[in-house]
């Protein structure tokens, strides 16, 4: 066992795979009976050394079984926690690694062994912090109809990593770890939080680097579309035989009354297009328009909001075959491209892929679509201010299911990580020969961006469009599928 203090009182860790891990520290009180949907507040401090000896619970959710989450999901409302692995608790001032999972917004878990963050703390000296926060409609549900104390309600998935961000400052040199030397890092939603909280005033100054995997600025609701959701939510829980939907009638439901309005709300909108809105309505995600987000992150970025910030950021080359779209033929293709608004670029990619078929255009399409436009477009309007941006395209194909994943959605965490051999990862890789090069290669890479801000190759800018491309071999590229890329000029 090994003790630390923080600015709440002492917490027991314990070593693990030759480092230290402290799990499951409060860094709010929990947001439960009146302090639901409201922003968090301080945790009580104890007396006592407390145990960090276990995970927190996940925030609630409906668990989808996915790929990725090996480890079982038990949750509470009670979930505001954080984890650390470190070298030593001692003076050693090392860099800060701050990861957010993702999940939608909606599920997910910092305990998931893929996210374990032994070999950053051995490989490169790094202090690793992974943190839970609130999902779902318990998060990101609009209420401020209610009163001033629901402002953040909306947002609070977003502020509750501000608060832990704050607990970071405030404690992590206890841990071994330097409070100006903090880089944030997440992958899918967890990358989308980067990009928001790159875009919030809020968290300005609490940390020096961001790094987004598969994310982008664009995963944000405006005020009219927010209050849709809200509206739909408010309805499910009527329909749903809660009668009544006021702040106190809310307080006063369960967890699991609450999650199936937010099953049904998100069955409901998950696919539709809001004209009106003019943005495709992906129910409880974080609405705009407070203090915290008071517009779009891309218009804060491209504002110049934390333009001396250095941003490690990209995609894998084939992210939707997670997901899947079942037998697709060019009815189906045109039918998509035409509800993403994409209908005039479809002669582009068969153009540059003639050979492909409507599966694999798709693929492509709804890929560019989710991820990698945006995320160029988070490049491009960093760039207008001088600011440091560096790209990187994963490329490595996973052997399972007959190939059928290709570099598909959130394969490359592990690679990031080193962590190839832990549980669940096989199963994505598939059978043949490890692709332990291709995980060093990546590996050392986020350890120099997150020591030093440079992750050791050619800036991205709009002229060369130089991308680090990891694969058997990892070569820097100019501009990938730069026609496709062209195509998207002046769509959203």
């Amino acid at each position: 066992m090994v003790i630390a203090q923080t600015t709440l009182g002492a917490v027991k860790g314990r070593e693990k795979d030759a480092a230290l891990l402290f799990a499951g520290i409060p860094y709010a009180a929990p947001p439960i009976d009146n302090l639901r949907f409201r922003a968090a507040l301080p945790h009580e401090p104890w007396s006592d050394a407390r145990p960090a000896l276990k995970f927190g619970p996940a925030a609630p959710q409906i668990a989808t079984g996915g790929m990725t989450d090996a480890a079982p999901v038990r949750s509470s409302e009670d979930c505001l926690t954080l984890n650390i692995s470190t070298p030593a608790v001692d003076a050693g001032k090392r860099p800060v690694l701050f990861w957010i999972h993702g999940g939608g917004y909606r599920t997910g878990q910092a305990a998931i062994p893929w996210y374990n963050g032994t070999r950053f703390a051995l490989n490169g000296d790094i202090v690793v912090v992974s943190i839970n926060y609130r999902l779902g409609a318990l998060g990101f549900t609009d209420l401020s109809r209610f009163g001033k104390e629901y402002e953040t309600s909306g947002i609070n998935g977003i502020l509750d990593q501000i608060t832990a961000l704050r607990w970071v400052r405030d404690n992590i040199e206890n841990f071994g770890g330097d409070p100006a030397q903090v880089t944030i890092a997440g992958e899918s939603a967890g990358g989308f939080s980067v990009c928001t909280l790159l875009g919030s005033p809020l968290a300005k100054g609490l940390f020096r680097a961001a790094i987004s995997q598969s994310g982008g600025a664009h995963h944000t609701l405006p005020a009219a579309a927010s209050n849709h959701v809200t509206d739909r939510f408010l309805a499910a829980l009527e329909a749903n035989g809660n009668a009544g939907t006021d702040a106190l009638t809310l307080d006063a439901l369960s967890t699991q009354d609450i999650l199936a309005a937010q099953q049904s709300v998100s069955a409901e909108l998950e696919k539709d297009t809001v004209a009106a809105y003019g943005v495709a309505v992906a129910p409880f995600y974080p609405a705009e328009g407070t203090y915290v987000l008071p517009e779009s992150p891309l218009q804060a970025i491209a504002g110049g909001l934390n333009s001396n910030v250095p941003v490690l950021t990209g995609t894998n080359r084939d992210e939707t075959t997670l997901w899947g779209y079942g037998k697709v033929d060019d009815a189906k293709l045109t039918a998509m491209a035409q509800r993403l608004g994409a209908a005039p670029m479809l002669s582009s990619y068969r153009a540059c892929r003639p050979e492909a078929d409507a599966s694999e255009l798709m693929i492509a399409l709804t890929t560019d679509h989710m991820f990698r436009i945006p995320t160029i477009r988070l490049a491009e309007a960093r760039e207008q201010h001088g600011a440091k941006t560096w790209m990187y395209f994963f490329c490595w194909a996973s052997r399972a299911f007959g190939g059928r994943l290709g570099a598909t959605h959130a394969l490359e965490i592990p690679f990031a990580f080193n962590n190839l051999d832990k549980a669940g990862v096989d199963v994505f890789l598939g059978e043949g020969p490890s692709p332990q090069s291709v995980a060093d290669a990546m590996h050392a890479a986020w350890i120099e961006f997150i020591r030093s801000g440079d992750p050791g190759w050619q800036r991205y800018d709009s002229e060369d469009r130089a991308t680090m491309c990891f694969d058997e071999p990892s070569t820097l590229q100019n501009d990938p599928y730069g026609a496709e890329r062209e195509a998207w000029q002046g769509l959203r």
